[in-house]
């Protein structure tokens, strides 16, 4: 079953990192099954106990996975295995729409803006113990932020939305909390969560958002913290509306002691108004990343919150990195203060490919959601036959594998740059791939 690799141990701790230095190593693959518990008991002469310990803190950790009767097997993309090494090759001649990238033909030019930066840079040097934020990037996101709703808090920059929530999780909770993440959801945030130690608790998502029920069961069950994306919902497209939000509102009440964490992912991408969600909890954070409407390679995540979780945030970045490049910060100020972008104009273009393709799908009888964002989730009866087929049909998509826990199957199409013509090529492979089959529901 393992192909000579013999896991070893007596104790629990034992017997998992055994398991987990062969995945780091590669020795165990992604999707590899592992020895049944009793099975592993019985040749390292230990109690089945043991081994179950082992396991669970294996899944806690993020490195397998466990289906029931089907067993326990290395998941997909472990903890412990680096992101390229369970990358999807798209070969020549494939249209590649998994990758979940934005359309490079509608980010702004960086050149100009970061030459002025630099200019700055030479006027007024950043030396250490400078301030963290770029003055003028605080107050133009503060205003962004009051606009939509935000509640007051102080502000800071992260490398990101996921170098954000990362450290806001490591700022309030300690190994063996358990975080509820929205299933189906963001693949690097659910690999996340158990690499911190933390555990996880899925919350079904539909159009609107995370499921109200859901969110209270989960946190009634002791989940001490709650991650919610507010606009263009990876993979789904989900955004909150105006009544999910008051549902959610409610729940929180009941709750004031768990940490809220929103990643108002589409700003700047999607035409929907913001419904956040902060202010209810007494600790909260809220982050807003630049990287899909300006530049992925522009590392830079606002992030305003309560002040114990902002100052600690900030005093453990001073203690790592130091800060964010104020060089980034000022380039990205000048791509604000110009106007480089026409956001409306951007989230009208992503609107209309997403709708092309869900009215297409329609039309074929294929259930499709995307509301918001740059994808299109597809519930699908089984993921490996679907993406085999599309492949095979010279599409390349995302198997759902890669974003759900306990939700049913799906695959992910990333519509932003899909052109007109290509529409309905792409939704013929789909129906052809799925076959006829009974409207199903992803939530």
């Amino acid at each position: 079953m393992l192909e000579g690799y013999r896991i070893e141990g007596r104790r629990a701790a034992e017997i998992a990192a055994s398991v987990e230095r062969a995945v780091g190593s590669g020795e165990l693959e992604p999707g590899q099954l592992l020895p049944p518990m009793r099975e592993l008991a019985v040749e390292l002469g230990v109690n089945a106990n043991t081994v179950a310990s082992a396991y669970r803190i294996l899944r806690e950790r993020g490195v397998i996975e466990t289906s029931g009767r089907r067993g326990s097997r290395v998941r997909a993309k472990p903890a412990t295995t680096g992101r390229d090494h369970v990358r999807m090759d798209v070969p020549a001649g494939v249209r590649d729409v998994a990758s979940g990238n934005p359309d490079p033909a509608l980010l702004p030019s960086l050149a100009k803006v970061f030459a002025a930066a630099g200019e700055q840079g030479d006027r007024e040097p950043v030396l250490y113990g400078d301030a963290l934020v770029e003055p003028e990037l605080e107050r133009i996101a503060r205003a962004d932020l009051d606009a939509d709703g935000v509640p007051d808090g102080p502000l800071t920059v992260a490398s990101g939305s996921l170098d954000a929530i990362e450290r806001v999780l490591a700022a309030h909770l300690k190994p063996g909390d358990t975080v509820a993440v929205e299933d189906p959801g963001w693949g690097s945030l659910l690999d996340l969560v158990p690499a911190l130690g933390l555990r996880t608790a899925p919350v079904g998502v539909d159009d609107e958002g995370p499921l109200p029920e859901d969110v209270r069961q989960a946190l009634e069950a002791g989940a001490r913290a709650l991650i919610v994306t507010d606009r263009a919902q990876n993979p789904t497209g989900a955004a909150v509306t105006a009544t999910r939000a008051r549902a959610l509102r409610a729940v929180l009440r009941d709750h004031p002691e768990i940490l809220l964490v929103e990643d108002d992912h589409g700003h700047g991408i999607v035409d929907l108004p913001l419904h956040p969600l902060a202010g209810i909890t007494r600790h909260w954070a809220f982050v807003r990343s630049v990287a899909k409407a300006y530049g992925p390679d522009l590392r830079l995540a606002v992030l305003t919150g309560d002040t114990t979780t902002v100052d600690r945030v900030s005093g453990r970045h001073r203690l790592g990195p130091g800060w964010v490049s104020r060089l980034i910060q000022r380039a990205v100020v000048r791509l604000w203060s110009d106007e480089a972008l026409d956001t409306r104009a951007v989230a009208e273009t992503y609107r209309t490919r997403r709708d092309l393709l869900i009215d297409a799908l329609a039309q074929r009888g294929v259930e499709a959601h995307g509301r918001t964002g740059l994808n299109v989730w597809i519930p699908v009866p089984d993921e490996t036959t679907a993406v085999a087929a599309l492949l095979h049909a010279g599409w390349a998509v995302a198997p759902g594998a890669r974003f759900r826990m306990s939700a049913p199957p799906g695959i992910r199409v990333t519509v932003a740059t899909l052109a007109p013509e290509e529409v309905n090529l792409l939704a013929d492979a789909i129906a052809r791939a799925l076959g006829p089959s009974p409207t199903r529901s992803y939530v």
